[in-house]
């Protein structure tokens, strides 16, 4: 993988971690068109995973310390419920990456008419999202949040957006669109930084074995983070006023081409 190439992963990366249109399905829509190999895809998909969770932190800053500051006054607050709700948020995909990490692999490497459809199963999610009529709840329910959990473990499937299935989840279950976003980003801050972590110690980036330069990875991870930035900010504006609907539309359209271009290549 050259540094180029690098950067413009992780640009798409930056922009379709918060947008709902599947960061792991466009990279390996990307990736097959680059050629490159399962492996050195899978490895730096996680370093550029860590960088977008990192522009969650950075955009949700004052969240994530107010979550901090009431946890740790060790009361039963609305800070510490909104903690155990997340914790709770993460069950369902820390039970896919304990005992189905082999079988989500495998389902990467399936085939782009595989991403192509589930691309098209977000747009249905978000479109169905957007028309449902609902009252709005001020609050994030403790079954709304396994609920939306289930959502972002069904996510792990290249080319079901997790941004999308847990907001159109939230929004479906009758949610506050601002407080679902910002739920929809925060609980995927540990399992993120949990897989990259657990790849580490397994010695899944050895630059010798993928062939990945150190400023290729830098280069991903640097672009990754300040495009998911200033994406993470678009996203919770474009949550609060409605306007996922055009995010459906453009689902359609890329798993349309992928399916067609999977059978045409």
């Amino acid at each position: 993988m050259s540094w180029i190439e690098g950067l413009i992963l992780g640009v798409i990366q930056g922009l379709t971690e918060f947008l709902p249109v599947s960061s792991s399905g466009h990279l390996a829509i990307l990736g097959t068109m680059f050629g490159l190999g399962g492996e050195e895809n899978l490895a730096f998909a996680v370093v550029v995973h860590a960088a977008t969770v990192l522009s969650v932190i950075i955009v949700l800053w004052h969240e994530v310390v107010g979550l901090l500051k009431g946890l740790f006054l060790f009361k039963w607050n609305q800070e510490t419920q909104m903690v155990c709700k997340i914790l709770l948020s993460m069950i369902p995909v820390g039970i896919i990456g304990l005992f189905f990490k082999k079988y989500v692999e495998t389902s990467m490497g399936s085939g782009l008419w595989f991403i192509g459809v589930m691309l098209l199963l977000t747009a249905a999610l978000l479109a169905f999202a957007y028309y449902y009529k609902r009252s709005e709840k001020d609050e994030i329910s403790w079954k709304d949040a396994i609920l939306i959990g289930i959502a972002q473990a069904c996510a792990v499937l290249p080319g079901l957006s997790r941004s999308g299935a847990t907001i159109a989840t939230g929004l479906l279950l009758g949610n506050n669109r601002e407080s679902v976003a910002k739920f929809s980003f925060l609980m995927v801050i540990i399992p993120v930084l949990g897989e990259a972590i657990l790849d580490l110690k397994k010695g899944h980036f050895s630059m010798e074995s993928l062939g990945i330069s150190p400023w290729v990875l830098l280069c991903g991870f640097l672009a990754a983070f300040v495009v998911g930035t200033l994406a993470c900010r678009l996203m919770l504006r474009l949550v609060k006023h409605s306007k996922l609907i055009y995010f459906a539309y453009y689902c359609i359209a890329i798993g349309l081409f992928t399916i067609i271009y999977s059978f045409v290549k």
